[in-house]
């Protein structure tokens, strides 16, 4: 399978030393089989007037069956509950891969509504939806990265 990851960098060798904390899936190196979602990825680079490069990847998926891989097929409470508990910075799950959903852009202000108590959980997974079909595939682990993520090229957006 294709893999895409959108950054102002190209990425010839994805690790964990340099992703984020207290994101939807926690630290771990985000892709996307959708090369328009990686393109919009870009997209902040570029308002900052940074590059924007899409890094393309050839995964093995066997890793499906060799790791530990968590998919959450649809937004869902339990969807909502991971990625609070990974945006609070307490997940202490050991996930190699988490597969699903993106939470759109308006995602700090309904995390802020729910913790407020001002909407239940499905006013938030409603507000969080993606219209456009989108999917990330959180790569958690440098086992899952040097295993199973294999550089195949880049491309400047």
């Amino acid at each position: 399978m294709i893999l895409y990851h959108g950054s102002y960098l190209e990425i010839q060798t994805p690790d964990l030393i340099h992703s984020r904390k207290n994101v939807d899936f926690g630290r771990g190196f985000y892709t996307t089989p959708i090369y328009e979602q990686a393109v919009k990825w870009c997209e902040k680079f570029k308002r900052r007037n940074k590059s924007g490069i899409v890094s393309r990847y050839n995964f093995d998926e066997t890793a499906y069956k060799q790791l530990k891989v968590l998919t959450f097929d649809s937004y869902s409470e339990e969807w909502l509950d991971f990625i609070l508990h990974c945006r609070k910075g307490k997940d202490s799950t050991d996930y190699d891969i988490v597969i699903g959903g993106v939470a759109n852009d308006k995602v700090f202000n309904t995390v802020e509504l729910y913790f407020d108590h001002l909407i239940d959980k499905q006013e938030a997974i409603r507000r969080l939806r993606y219209e456009k079909p989108n999917l990330q595939i959180c790569l958690r682990t440098q086992r899952a990265l040097d295993g199973y993520l294999h550089y195949e090229g880049s491309e400047r957006i």
